[in-house]
């Protein structure tokens, strides 16, 4: 019958139809399988770990602008990674192709892919403890840079000495000379000159607050004057306890109008110092030569720690206007002309007494 048949091709129809879609579906659930099962074995595979076959810690330079093919090519030659194609494939499949950064990276035990590669992308680079002692000059710390960082000393010379340089550091001076703060630094071996020096600026900035600025104005001073008198201090003191006392001293000489005389400055512009100074060394003609010259010198003269600025800040209320070097790092303080004049020649005697029993 007509009926019939058409009802057996409809139900024909729709069991193929049903067919097919258990079929594609059967298809989806087999491809899915297939991807968790390969998205599985590739973290399985990313993550499997293996020990470095070296009992020592393997230092690794990425340079700058290296491609993901040198840096694969590097690491499987130092052993870090055993398939340099594999670890190609996987940065790529990351998309941390263009992501790895340079720097020193230092690998031990055990590693993986995965660890090498989150390393290189975060750049968990290797970092250098390094301390700058108070009372360095600009070009001490530049050397200290360039021994241990390995940063070009032209470029920093040049950066530390560029205005427009200075202002972006919000350092209101001609040079930074003074402002590397001393203290101890966790420096990346990758630093750029600009990255190195701004760490220094931003610790000295950090350590002159609100209030000790409110200080300076309250005793008439900039801070830039506050922290070239503190470099003198700094280049003075040997004990301590007299910072509060020779910054007494000076403030009591500049209010005065008294020439500084501080040999700081003087070492400042001889050539071949620090050492003992001679009576010619006192007539350079410079603006830093505070013997010739009343006032501050332009600028610091070292680079002074804390102690120093807060001695600059905050001295003493002694009335001294002399002192007088005693040769084991304390000094004979004076009022008078005199009494300067009888401790220097008490220093005199002393001091001859000594040549003669050598």
């Amino acid at each position: 019958m007509p009926g019939e048949a058409n009802f057996l091709n409809q139900l024909a129809k729709q069991l193929k139809q049903i067919k097919h879609r258990n079929l594609e579906r059967l298809a989806g659930l087999f491809i899915t399988g297939l991807t968790l099962m390969a998205l599985i074995v590739f973290a399985l595979y990313i993550n499997r770990r293996w020990d470095i076959p070296s009992d020592e810690k393997i230092i690794v330079d990425i340079q700058r602008g290296m491609t993901l093919t040198s840096i694969a090519r590097e690491l499987g030659e130092l052993r870090i990674i055993q398939h340099p194609r594999t670890f190609m494939i996987m940065a790529k499949f990351m998309g941390w192709g263009h992501q790895l950064k340079a720097g020193h990276y230092l690998f031990e035990g055990q590693v993986s892919y995965w660890k090498v590669l989150r390393r290189l992308t975060r750049g968990n680079v290797m970092t250098l403890t390094l301390t700058i002692p108070e009372g360095l000059r600009a070009e001490n710390v530049v050397s200290l840079l360039k021994q241990h960082l390995h940063i070009d000393s032209t470029t920093l010379m040049e950066r530390i000495n560029n205005e427009q340089f200075c202002r972006q550091l919000k350092v209101d001076a001609p040079s930074l000379e003074g402002y590397l703060f001393p203290d101890t630094y966790y420096f990346m071996l990758n630093e750029t000159p600009e990255s190195a020096l701004t760490k220094m600026v931003n610790r000295y900035r950090s350590v002159i607050h609100d209030s000790l600025l409110e200080r300076a104005r309250s005793l008439g001073m900039t801070i830039h004057e506050v922290m070239t008198l503190a470099s003198i201090i700094e280049g003075e003191a040997v004990i301590g306890s007299e910072r509060a006392v020779i910054s007494a001293l000076y403030h009591n000489r500049l209010q005065k109008g008294m020439r500084l005389q501080a040999d700081p400055t003087i070492q400042y512009i001889i050539h071949d110092g620090p050492r003992r100074l001679l009576y010619k060394d006192l007539q350079i003609q410079s603006p830093y030569n505070t013997y010739l010259y009343r006032g501050l010198p332009p600028s610091p003269v070292n680079s002074p720690g804390l102690a120093s600025i807060l001695a600059a800040l905050y001295p003493s209320s002694d009335d001294y206007l002399y002192m007088v070097a005693n040769g084991d790092g304390s000094h004979t303080f004076s009022r008078t002309i005199e009494e300067h004049q009888k401790a220097k020649d008490r220093f005199d005697r002393l001091r001859r007494d000594i040549r003669r029993n050598r």
